[in-house]
Order: C-alpha cells, then structure tokens, then sequence
C-alpha cells in the first residue's frame, strides 16, 4: 500500500505497513516479543550481515513488528524509509549521527521543546558537536548562522510549547541553498495536519510517545526518510557517501540510493548506539495510529473552543495558539497545516508566576503531567518543569517565560474544559 496514492490518509493510517500474518492468518499485527530468528543456512546468515539481503537478524536492528510501524510511518510522512528508535531524544540523536563529526555544528530554532534545546545545547557538546540556536522567523539570521561547518537545519513544525507554526518553505529553501539536509520535528502536528517532506524536509522526526500513540502508555520515536537527498553532491556526508570501512568499504548512497540513510540508521545507527523501540510499544502505537485522523480532528475543534474562551478571560494576558485569528501564525496555517492548528498551545497569566502554580494546583480534569498529545487534556508550567534547565532568556525565546502555562488539549467535551479552566483561573487571581 506505499505505493498506492489513490488510498486516503484514513485508510493508509490502518492498513499501511499491516498485512494478515502469513502463518496464522492474525488480521492485527502480532508482538514478536524474540530477540534472535534463526538463518536458512550459513549463506542466508553471511548475505544478511553483508547487507546483501534483507531479513532479520537480532532485534536490537529489526523486528518485525517495529518494521511494520516504520512501513506505516514512512507512508504516512510521504516518505521512502523510516527508522524507530526508543524515544523522541533517541530519534534526535538517530537522525543527527550520520551527517555530524567532530567540530560540526547544526543550526536550531530558539523555538524548540525544553529537552531539546538542553540535548542540542549541552549534551551534543561530549560528541564534538554543537548547536547555534536562531529565531527562524528571522530568515537573514538563519542564513547568516549557517558556515562550511554546518550540517543540519533543525526545526519543529508546530512549536513546543508555544504552538508556533514554522515557515517550512522558506526554511527548506535556505537549507537547499546551503546543500544540507533540513530535520523538521513533526511531533506536534502528526502527519495528518503537516506533511514536512512536502514542504522540502529531508528528515523528519517524531515523538511517537505524544498524539501518534494517543495514549499515554509508552515511549518511542522515528526518523523518516525522505529518500530526495543527494549525499553524494559534496563531500560534507562521507557516512553515507564515502567507503564504510565496517561493511568491507561499502558506500551506503552508492549501494542503496534513495534509502541510503534508512539503511545505515539500522545497520550503522541501531546496531552501535543501541536506541532500539521494543516491539510492545511497537504494537500500541500502530493501534494508536489507526484513529489518528479521528483524534486530531477531535483535538483540533476543542482547541478552538477552547483557546477562543481563554483569549476573553480576564486573568489571561496572551493566548499563543495560531489557529486564532488574532495570532501573527494564523497566516501560516492554510499553508503548512490545512487542517488546522493542532492541539496545543500556552496561555500568558496576568499574576504571573504565582498565579501559574495556583492555576495548575486547582485544575480537576487536566492532568498535570510532562507529556503532551494525549486523549487526556494534559497542563505543564514549562518554566518550572521541562524548561527549567534553560536561563531565563532561552525560556523567553522558546515561549516558556515564568507568566506562561503550557496546554494540551485533549479530546473530552469541551465545555468541561472550559469549565475546569474558569474554576482554576478564578482561583489563580
């Protein structure tokens, strides 16, 4: 079914990736909870490890359950190939490992999930990268960041936690120029209201612990393929262009085009970093996936509801979310996500930090939680909690200042919501 385009986004989001089990006819993908599967003979072994054949050999690399979430992944995404790794830090670090080296460098939006902005500021440091961090609606900065060091652009397509709609075309078009590859974190928008190859990505990473799950239950994340880069057009990507001395001096653009870097997430990335997503987790995100489209549209309309109210509430002094009209984003919407603006947003009080923890103390149905996507209307005060480790200008920069509250909305009856909402706000003044 990857290569039936005439197939909707709603039946590609269950079928994909998702055939009948050839020895028990199962119609739901099985967990094939096995580390090892035995080889036909020592030949069928040897063409395996070769890269010559493909088939599996040990579930740290393949599985055939996470297989069948990455078929699905990389069709929903509109991609070639996916890789699923443990987390959404694991995929970071996944889709970074093949294009970085020693005193290289990637150029980061200021406006990132807290974690990431810490991952990219400090903890790529112990591998001899670093990170310069622009304000991407500023295009002349995000040029001028860019040096014969560079090797990545990293955005996120809706921003965490502010909601910020990024211009993907203008940033893939600086990336183009430049001849390196532009990483758009789709967490927030899901495949279903942003396609970012569509709009020149040449990676795309997801948490798939947020909306693709839906559920709160596991953690997992995936680098998908765009298949369109040339890695061979310079010599910045000798990884995948240049001899691999570990597989006898094999060049992974040359040998596998278009799915050069899938190929060497498995058989370079997973094998030595280790980042491998179990195949349980792997099993509940596929039945996560299966009402995605259901969900988002769900998220979507109580998000308007929702973000609508609070703009008129008294107590609140800025609402971030770009689906309102009243938003510098709401411009961007059409363009990058046609069917609206996802489900997550911040909400500016007017008593400040106080005010933001007496919010949070007497919300009822929103959880108070570090996760965001979840059916589960779900709050967070990032300053304190997931931006905590950034100064107090980074916090600014990334939209998680001491006065802001981060929401995730979830699927409930939106007048509950804003029920909850008025009672805890009015608590908070």
């Amino acid at each position: 079914m990857t290569d039936g385009p005439s197939y909707g986004f709603d039946t590609l989001q269950i079928h994909a990736g998702a055939r009948p089990d050839p020895a028990t006819g199962a119609r739901q993908v099985p967990i094939y909870q096995t580390t090892a599967y035995v080889f036909r003979d020592a030949d069928h072994a040897a063409a395996l490890f070769n890269l010559q054949e493909v088939g599996y050999i040990y579930s740290r690399l393949t599985n055939p359950t996470v297989a069948a979430l990455q078929e699905r992944m990389a069709t929903l995404e509109g991609g070639v190939g996916a890789v699923c790794c443990s987390s959404g830090h694991a995929a970071q670090i996944m889709a970074l490992f093949p294009l970085m080296g020693p005193g290289k460098n990637v150029v980061a939006s200021t406006r990132l999930y807290g974690g990431t902005i810490t991952q990219f500021s400090q903890t790529i440091k112990r591998f001899g990268w670093s990170a310069t961090f622009v304000d991407f609606d500023d295009l002349d900065a995000v040029k001028a960041a860019i040096n014969d060091d560079t090797r990545a652009v990293f955005c996120e397509s809706i921003a965490n936690p502010g909601g910020y709609i990024t211009d993907l075309d203008a940033i893939s078009a600086i990336s183009d120029a430049a001849g390196i590859p532009l990483i758009v974190d789709n967490t927030s928008a899901t495949p279903y209201l942003c396609r970012p190859i569509e709009h020149g990505a040449t990676l795309v990473v997801h948490s798939m612990t947020k909306y693709l799950t839906g559920n709160g239950t596991v953690t997992g994340g995936v680098v998908v393929d765009s298949g369109k880069f040339d890695w061979s057009a310079n010599d910045k990507f000798p990884s995948l262009s240049e001899p691999e001395p570990a597989y006898h001096g094999l060049k992974f653009h040359e040998t596998f085009g278009p799915l050069a870097f899938t190929f060497h997430g498995i058989a370079i990335g997973l094998r030595d970093l280790g980042m491998t997503l179990n195949p349980q987790a792997a099993h509940y995100t596929l039945m996560g996936i299966e009402t995605l489209s259901l969900r988002m549209q769900k998220h979507v309309e109580n998000a308007m509801k929702v973000a609508g109210w609070l703009e008129t509430h008294d107590a609140v002094e800025a609402v971030t979310y770009a689906g309102l009209p009243s938003s510098p984003y709401n411009h961007r919407v059409e363009k990058i996500c046609p069917k609206g603006a996802g489900g997550l947003f911040t909400v500016k009080l007017k008593g400040g930090y106080d005010a933001c923890v007496k919010f949070v103390d007497a919300l009822e149905i929103f959880s108070h939680v570090a996760n965001l996507g979840d059916t589960r209307s779900l709050v967070i005060h990032s300053a304190s909690t997931t931006h905590r480790q950034l100064t107090p200008e980074q916090q600014e920069a990334a939209g998680a200042g001491p006065s802001v509250v981060r929401i995730s909305i979830g699927i409930e009856d939106p007048a509950d919501l804003i029920a909850d909402l008025n009672t805890a706000l009015n608590a908070a003044k």
